[in-house]
Parts: structure tokens; C-alpha cells; sequence
């Protein structure tokens, strides 16, 4: 009979990367709120020495507002001290051997008394510089998971990866793993070691003609995206992520490994409490947009399911999966945690409840009066938005151009600046187009399984690890929970 979380977690000693990222500080204070009794949370994270680790970790993760429940609940003395006794930030990077540990000591500690290792490190700009992206997410979990296999105690790898990794497949998304090579357009064969190689190879020739660092990081970030689309993923990040997915896979051995591919991860929806978020995802970036009226059309089809799920059930799926695979000798399981199979919500629905929340709550312009939203132009294909471009911005430029070439000193950089913003603009619609007219769902049986076993184990728990996205009413999660949260983030920055 496996433990429930609560139990699970006593008396376990956690590596977790990625810290201070937004999962990562969600999983690492439920932890803490939930199990003191934890024995140690190794957390690695990028700084220059100890110190600045600790520093970077007190401002970053712990000075947050994400931990005023467990701080009102201990008081300020007893959260310092927990943290002090349970707590260990190191400094670090996936992106090389024994993960940037230098103390040597240090390092043969973490291997003593590791139980679990928890990977949420990556880079998750889509269009991300290809050498950037292949160190952190692909070489990354495979330098995780040699550091896994020297833990002596290690029972398992749980790693974060996207449910994003399907590229712009339709239809029922399987949870399944990827195998070396696999590509997703069947494109001739997918070497990992000539992806490095030719990323290798450019840096090389740029940094010998001395280019500058900017044309460097365009060109890094452009073969990214050209690889990506040559073996049929839509950008750079999906597709760093996939090939880590197949390294890990390829060289797990005994160790059980589980995949968590999180869909489009939005703020808390009860826990600590409702609606902290931080940093703007792919849809609150639209919302925030519309909400300040500076959306006047988008590309998106009204009727492609937005798969968003909150982070705290995402942090709650990843503690109920190491419960249960932890010690299950050669096991690796894919879960998807998103909301699309089990409680769609289209992206005209999503757009009908901003429209609605901004109506009855308007954004302040710079002049103090309230921004009216009006529902705007949505455009559900390619051609459809270039044309209404062409015709609404374009020939208007194409006009200015004129009047710039002629009349030289009249108006100054206006067109320039204009045709720069469109640039801009046209750009993250290129980027963000897969995600706005996708038309998959994703399966979660493995998921459903999941919850199903651990609802048992649970129960006495009552719902401290819930993870069903069918408890979520979009309706009152978007309208009273997740819109405020976003503004109330975006106008404290």
C-alpha cells in the first residue's frame, strides 16, 4: 500500500533545479507549508558562490508573496528557521557535469542523501538561441540524470517538460514517450550529436568573422527555429525539449523516471491561495494586451481549446507521481496535466469572459480615464490576418515610406518606427500561432489513472493533492481568480 504525499514526503531529502522559476518555488513551498518534517531541499540555482546563492534564494523564492500563508502560520522567526534547518540553496547549472557543483564535499553530501531528483530547469523562450536551448533543454536532463544515477539512495527522476513537445499534431494527443531519432514529420533521421555539431559549427564562423554579439544572438536564435522547423517542430523550445525527452529515455537505465508535461500553466487556483502568479504566459500576455486596449485583432481560432491548468495543481500532480513511482525499478511514465480532455475551454470563451471582466473592470489609461475594450478583430487563419494587416497597416505604411522619401525632413523616423513595430508584431504572431490554432487535446488517461490511485491513498488528506481539472469553473476561475491575480501582478511590476 503506497503512503499518502503527506507521509511520502517526511524524512525525504529533494533535489530541485530551476528554482527560482515560477513551478519550481509553487512545489518548493507546498513542501515546506504541508511536510516540515521534510529532511533537506537541495535547490540549485544560478549564482556566482554560496552567498549570492542564499540571497538570490531569500529575495527570489522565499520573500514572495506566494509564502505569506506559511509565514503567518509560523510567524517570521520560525519560517527563517525552518528554512535554515531544511533548506540548502546551491549554486549551479544544468547545463554542465555534476551540475556546476564545485565543492567537493558538497557533492559527495548531495550524492549520500539524495532520495528524489526534481528537474524544472529550462529556457522557455520559443524562439530561444539554439546553443542556449540545446545546453539547458536538451543536455540539461541528461546531466540531471547522470547526477541521478550517482545518488545512492536515489529512487527516482520526475522531470518538467511541455506538453507542447507534439509540435502542431491534431486530434487525441498521446502520453507517450519519444524514441531517439523520432521525427515529427518523418524528415530523414534526428541525430542529436549533428544538431550539436551544426550549432557548434555556426557559432564558430560567426565569433571568427567577429561579429557583433547582437547578430550573433539573431543568428543562433534564427537556426534554432530552422532546425526546429526541418524536423517538424514549430519552434526552438518544443524542440530542445523533445530531444532532452529522448536523452532521457534513451539513457534512464534502472532508475525510474516520470515525465510531467504540463500544458499552459496559469496562477494558483486555491493553494497557498487563489490566484498568485508571476511572470506573463502565453495567453496573459493577450489578456493583458486586450485589457490595456491594445488589441485591436488577433489571430486565433474561436473554437481551438486553450488547455490552461493552474500551478498549484501541476505542483500537486508532480508530488502525487513521485509518491507513487518512487523505487519502481526501470519505469518511466509520461503524464500530461492540462485541462482540454477532461474540462475544455475554447479561446472565444476565454475571450468572451476578458471582454466581460474588463468591461466591469477597466484598466486606467495614462491620463486617468478607463480604457474601453471593444471586442475586436479575431482572425482565425494566416491569410486571413495578412490581409487584414496588409490592408489596415501596410498600404498606410507603404504611403508614409513615400511621403518619407520625398519629404525627407517631414515627420521624422515615424515610418521606420512604425514598420519596426509591425515587424515586431508579426514576429510573435509567427511564434505564437501553434498554440492559438491548435486543434489537439491532450489524453490524460495515464493522469486519470494517477488520480484514481491516489484519491484512495489520500483520502484521510482530504484534498490537500487535488488535481482534477473538472473541480475548475472556468467561468468564476477566470472572472475572480485568474484575471484579478494577472492585473494585480502586472500593475506591481
Amino acid at each position: 500500500m503506497e503512503s499518502n504525499c503527506v507521509q511520502f514526503l517526511e524524512n525525504k531529502t529533494i533535489l530541485v533545479t530551476g528554482v527560482p522559476g515560477f513551478l519550481a518555488k509553487v512545489f518548493v513551498e507546498k513542501i515546506l507549508r504541508i511536510q516540515p518534517n521534510v529532511k533537506k531541499l537541495f535547490l540549485l540555482l544560478r549564482a556566482a558562490d554560496n552567498e549570492s546563492a542564499m540571497q538570490r534564494f531569500r529575495s527570489e523564492v522565499l520573500e514572495k508573496d506566494l509564502f505569506r500563508v506559511l509565514r503567518n502560520k509560523l510567524g517570521d522567526g520560525n519560517l527563517k528557521a525552518l528554512v535554515s534547518d531544511k533548506v540548502i540553496p546551491i549554486p549551479g547549472d544544468i547545463s554542465v557535469d555534476n551540475l556546476g557543483v564545485k565543492d567537493s564535499d558538497l557533492l559527495k553530501r548531495m550524492w549520500n542523501e539524495i532520495d528524489i531528483v526534481v528537474n524544472v530547469a529550462a529556457t522557455t523562450n520559443f524562439d530561444e538561441r539554439y546553443d542556449v536551448g540545446i545546453r539547458i533543454n536538451t543536455f540539461g536532463p541528461l546531466n540531471v540524470l547522470n547526477f541521478a544515477k550517482k545518488c545512492v539512495k536515489g529512487q527516482l527522476l520526475l522531470h518538467v517538460s511541455t506538453a507542447y513537445v507534439c509540435g502542431e499534431k491534431s486530434g487525441l494527443l498521446q502520453e507517450k514517450t519519444f524514441h531517439m531519432g523520432e521525427t515529427l514529420n518523418g524528415h530523414g533521421n534526428l541525430v542529436i550529436e549533428t544538431e550539436m555539431e551544426l550549432m557548434k559549427q555556426k557559432l564558430k564562423e560567426l565569433q571568427k568573422l567577429d561579429c557583433p554579439v547582437e547578430e550573433i544572438a539573431q543568428t543562433m536564435k534564427d537556426l534554432g527555429m530552422s532546425r526546429a522547423k526541418f524536423h517538424g517542430w514549430p519552434n526552438t523550445y518544443v524542440f530542445t525539449k523533445s530531444m532532452g525527452e529522448m536523452l532521457l529515455n534513451n539513457h534512464k537505465e534502472d532508475l525510474p523516471v516520470v515525465v510531467i508535461r504540463p500544458t499552459m500553466i496559469t496562477s494558483t487556483f486555491s493553494e497557498p491561495f487563489p490566484g498568485w502568479i508571476e511572470g506573463l504566459r502565453t495567453i496573459d500576455s493577450v489578456i493583458v494586451a486586450y485589457g490595456k486596449g491594445r488589441l485591436k485583432c488577433f489571430l486565433a481560432d474561436p473554437n481551438s481549446v486553450l488547455d490552461l491548468v493552474p500551478v498549484d495543481m501541476v505542483a500537486n500532480a508532480m508530488v502525487n507521481a513521485a509518491a507513487i513511482h518512487a523505487g519502481k525499478l526501470g519505469s518511466q511514465t509520461v503524464y500530461h496535466v492540462g485541462s482540454s480532455s477532461k474540462n475544455p475551454i475554447t479561446f472565444e470563451q476565454v475571450h468572451d469572459l476578458a471582454a466581460r471582466y474588463f468591461t466591469k473592470n477597466p484598466l486606467f489609461g495614462l491620463n486617468g480615464s478607463p480604457i474601453i475594450v471593444s471586442k475586436g478583430t479575431i482572425l482565425s487563419t494566416m491569410a486571413q490576418f495578412n490581409f487584414y494587416v496588409t490592408l489596415r497597416y501596410k498600404l498606410p505604411l507603404q504611403m508614409l515610406r513615400l511621403i518619407n522619401i520625398i519629404y525627407p525632413w517631414w515627420n521624422g523616423n515615424k515610418y521606420k518606427d512604425i514598420d519596426r513595430k509591425i515587424k515586431l508584431a508579426m514576429r510573435l504572431v509567427e511564434l505564437y500561432k501553434p498554440y492559438v490554432l491548435f486543434k489537439g487535446i491532450f489524453d490524460d488517461s495515464n493522469t486519470e489513472i494517477l488520480r484514481l490511485k491516489i484519491k484512495e491513498v489520500n483520502k484521510e488528506i482530504n484534498g490537500l493533492f487535488q488535481f482534477d481539472p473538472k473541480t475548475i469553473d472556468w467561468e468564476d476561475y477566470m472572472m475572480t481568480i485568474h484575471i484579478p491575480g494577472l492585473i494585480a501582478y502586472v500593475l506591481k511590476k
